[in-house]
């Protein structure tokens, strides 16, 4: 049984909201003063918009995108107490649209630790370490086997970026792949080998490894978004698919509130896939999706169906981009709820 000393949606929640396509439009429910917002239209095609605390208001982000850092006055304009405020940009707040914005709490802003052996101490951070959240802003050094501090006391995922001068790929590291692996966020593309990007090494306690290519260590700015799995709360594995509409059950031993998934094999073509409690029908299976790597609005093709459930995730589709048979695949999870609660209150499925 799962157990934690906090609630879920203290440290994650998915907040659906309607735009209004005017300025100062304040989202509130979410129920802390989050610290990295990442937002979608869900009815039309339009970029995702990722901003967060660290980098500052204004500044977006895009997952299915090279671009750097941009400045958008009509984005995200302000981070509030229980919400974020957004002004007239389409991707945030575009009149009578539906939008669907993730939320992450970090909060720790002074006192990383760092140790002999780290080589980059980021700039500017906001991590939480009882919920393995860090948003990391650093300037890299295009060295080979740089050691980036992560305040997490251990690292299972994450995602980094070059935000400063040029644009370039996001990559990713999952414990499922270690260190000689990555995928891009951004696309489609098979996974990848390359010495450069992670240095063929895992994070450690302290540190991130990375390597010397321009999309994980440039002499820029760069922002990282890293996650050590907490027992109860989040996870980062993989599974097996199985190509049946009875399909594998995966155990995460809470009951998810988000779930992205992405194809862990040879071959081009596979979208990162995206669920969350809010999004879909109140009840199962929910086939109501959205891809971090696309612009594209909402797939409801019942091949994607899913449960969600009290202690993991169960998918009830064919869609090779998340149940191939024996197909490999990575997962991100958060909670809703532990499958029992501090209180011994067991979850529900949905």
């Amino acid at each position: 049984m799962a157990f934690i000393t906090f609630q879920p949606h203290d440290y994650f929640f998915t907040k659906l909201y309607t735009g209004n396509g005017s300025a100062g439009h304040s989202i509130t429910g979410v129920g802390f003063q989050p610290d990295w917002v990442w937002m979608k239209p869900r009815a039309f095609s339009e970029n995702h918009a990722l901003y967060d605390s660290v980098r500052g208001t204004t500044k977006r982000l895009m997952s299915n995108a090279t671009e750097m850092e941009e400045t958008r006055s009509n984005g995200l304009s302000a981070f509030g107490a229980d919400g974020f405020t957004v002004n007239a940009d389409n991707g945030e707040n575009k009149n009578s649209e539906t939008m669907v914005a993730w939320n992450w709490k970090g909060g720790t802003t002074s006192g990383i630790t760092t140790n002999g052996s780290t080589t980059i101490t980021p700039s500017t951070y906001s991590f939480n370490a009882a919920a393995g959240i860090a948003i990391l802003k650093f300037t890299g050094n295009s060295t080979a086997g740089a050691k980036l501090a992560h305040g997490l006391g251990g690292c299972d995922a994450f995602f980094v970026k070059r935000i400063g001068t040029g644009g370039d790929d996001w990559r990713t590291y999952h414990a499922s792949n270690g260190g000689t692996k990555n995928i891009k966020l951004n696309s489609s593309d098979q996974v990848a080998t390359g010495t450069n990007i992670f240095n063929d090494a895992n994070p450690d306690s302290v540190n991130i490894t990375l390597g010397s290519h321009s999309s994980a260590n440039a002499s820029d700015t760069m922002i990282c978004y890293a996650f050590k799995s907490i027992k109860g709360f989040s996870k980062f594995a993989k599974y097996k698919g199985n190509g049946n509409a009875n399909g594998t059950f995966v155990y995460t031993g809470f009951k998810p509130a988000y779930i992205m998934v992405r194809f862990n094999g040879s071959g081009d073509g596979y979208n990162w896939i995206i669920y969350d409690n809010k999004r879909p029908n109140s009840s199962n299976p929910t086939p109501n999706i959205l891809e971090a790597d696309t612009a594209d609005a909402k797939n409801t093709s019942s091949n994607f169906n899913c449960d969600i459930l009290s202690n993991g995730f169960k998918f009830r589709g064919t869609e090779s981009n998340v149940n191939d048979t024996n197909a490999e695949y990575i997962y991100y999870a958060f909670a809703e709820e532990p499958l029992v609660a501090s209180n011994g209150t067991p979850a529900t499925a949905r």
